[in-house]
């Protein structure tokens, strides 16, 4: 299939397509007119790709993972050993930044609790950066 089924069927814009092939993600064939010739089994490979995305994966790591995963029903699953390594690792980083973001979100609950009588001005804050803090 080309290029416009291929977005049609997966719902992933084209500079997308093209960048996850530049990253070694995707391989589509190549007619001898340049144009890209997709197949079924690309479908399955772009929704592993998002999957993987979504889960917080780089798409370098993601390199590494999409030939060590296979299908099993519904759920991706290791095929190689030291996969699982390497996705732990994965899942402790994403923790780190999670636990991050909590300690920002903290901290912005702090400073917006302490300017109460701002809270009901919607946007007549004082003019002043002095004044705010």
């Amino acid at each position: 299939m080309r290029m416009k089924d291929m977005v049609r069927r997966t719902g992933v814009h084209e500079r997308l397509l093209r960048y996850y092939e530049k990253q070694g993600l995707l391989t589509p064939e190549r007619l001898p007119s340049g144009y890209r010739e997709y197949s079924e089994a690309d479908i399955e490979t772009v929704r592993r790709i998002r999957c993987l995305l979504t889960a917080g994966l780089s798409t370098a790591m993601i390199a590494q993972v999409l030939p060590c995963i296979r299908a099993d029903d519904e759920r991706l699953v290791p095929a190689c050993p030291s996969l699982v390594r390497q996705l732990q690792g994965e899942r402790q980083r994403i923790t780190a930044e999670i636990k991050a973001l909590q300690d920002s979100r903290t901290m912005l609950d702090t400073v917006v609790a302490a300017a109460p009588r701002f809270a009901d001005a919607g946007d007549n804050f004082p003019d002043r950066a002095d004044a705010m803090i």
